[in-house]
């Protein structure tokens, strides 16, 4: 028995911010239905690499599903689709605002067809505002909600903004839908109604940065507040001979061990880097955990995957997928003592579920799959 096991989740969504947000409930359990295009999410190609005809990351998005390539503009499609509504619980999909509509499955449809669905609404900007019709991704969000700055302002003040890495401007929205969605099926447990989500990446990102808060109260921007008030701790990236690491000397009870040990009454981040320009990265990492400094290495991926710490807390796996063959993957973070997370299973081929779904779900017959696989209203990949 899983935490989320009686949930059925239809996921309209693609490239990272939508992915995520059903990942997550997958990997509580939730049975995650991904509704394609018969010519497939567009994030299946992605820009670079394809192992077994699939960017990556897609296949990291997307583990655990079911697919079902359904064509949406066609009159049958969006009654199979509405049909799959009935017998789930969330629909999840991250188009520009209007699509769904234009499809005619806007909320008031779905809501009809199923009064308990809970309909999750993820765009760049949300449903209403001046921005409600633009196109965003990650770093658009990012940019506007003050991080893209921040991020540069923080290396230098007078140099030009750096971007964050690895689309956190997807990943945090997309973990807050899902928390969310949580809190719409507690609210729908209770009262019996569903109801509709509207989440902007925007939105999200903004209320991610408390330096807004800072600046409202103090008028300053982060950088000014560092010359204004410097900082009585040790922080920040240092070189040792054969890499880097990273020094979070926030304790005050390891800051006066370090200033013992050294034998000085105060200590900076640059006598630290003189000091660690002749260890190894072992040997930094090493002293400084010895005197209860909060320290690590800086990795690469592939040095992180190697890490004991995290291979001891389970945190990759070996997974096969059918054209892809057997990779190395990233497992769910989150421990739980009893009917916790689910084990991660490969992402599907465009398609794979159609049978399963049709049949086992919505009751249809053999023939009639074959037909509506004959007109183009559905599309398995064999």
């Amino acid at each position: 028995m899983k935490i989320l096991d009686d949930i059925r989740v239809v996921d309209l969504t693609d490239h990272w911010f939508g992915p995520w947000c059903t990942l997550l409930l997958s990997d509580l359990g939730a049975e995650v239905i991904k509704v394609e295009p018969t010519w497939g999410a567009t994030a299946r190609i992605g820009g670079g690499p394809r192992p077994g005809g699939s960017d990556p990351v897609f296949h990291y998005l997307n583990m655990n599903k079911k697919s079902l390539s359904v064509n949406l503009k066609a009159e049958e499609g969006r009654a199979m689709f509405l049909e799959l509504v009935g017998k789930s619980d969330v629909v999840v999909q991250n188009f520009i605002p209007g699509v769904m509509e234009r499809l005619g499955l806007g909320y008031d449809v779905l809501r009809e067809a199923n009064p308990r669905i809970i309909y999750a609404a993820l765009s760049g900007f949300g449903q209403y505002g001046p921005y409600r019709e633009r196109a965003s991704f990650d770093v658009v969000a990012e940019a506007m909600s003050g991080h893209t700055r921040l991020t540069g302002d923080l290396v230098d003040p007078e140099g030009p903004p750096l971007n964050m890495a690895m689309s956190y401007g997807d990943l945090g929205p997309g973990t807050m839908a899902a928390y969310c969605i949580l809190g719409a099926i507690r609210s729908r447990d209770r009262t019996g109604a569903g109801q509709m989500l509207d989440v902007a990446q925007a939105d999200c990102m903004t209320a991610l940065n408390p330096a807004i808060t800072e600046y409202s109260m103090t008028g300053l921007l982060p950088w000014q507040v560092r010359e204004k008030y410097p900082m009585t701790h040790i922080s920040g990236i240092v070189e040792a001979r054969d890499g880097y690491i990273q020094v979070a000397g926030y304790r005050p009870k390891a800051l006066d061990a370090l200033k013992e040990r050294l034998g000085v009454d105060e200590v900076t981040i640059d006598a630290v880097r003189e000091m660690v320009r002749d260890m190894t990265r072992d040997e930094a990492v090493r002293y400084f955990v010895e005197l209860g400094m909060p320290v690590a290495p800086v990795y690469q991926v592939n040095e992180c995957m190697e890490d004991p710490h995290l291979n001891e807390r389970g945190m990759f796996f070996h997974v096969e997928h059918p054209r892809a063959g057997r990779y190395r993957t990233v497992s769910f973070p989150v421990k739980f003592l009893e009917r916790g997370a689910v084990a991660r299973s490969a992402a599907p081929l465009l398609g794979q579920h159609n049978r399963e779904v049709l049949e086992g779900l919505l009751g249809y017959d053999s023939g009639r799959i074959d037909e509506l696989e004959k007109a183009g209203v559905i599309y398995t990949d064999k």
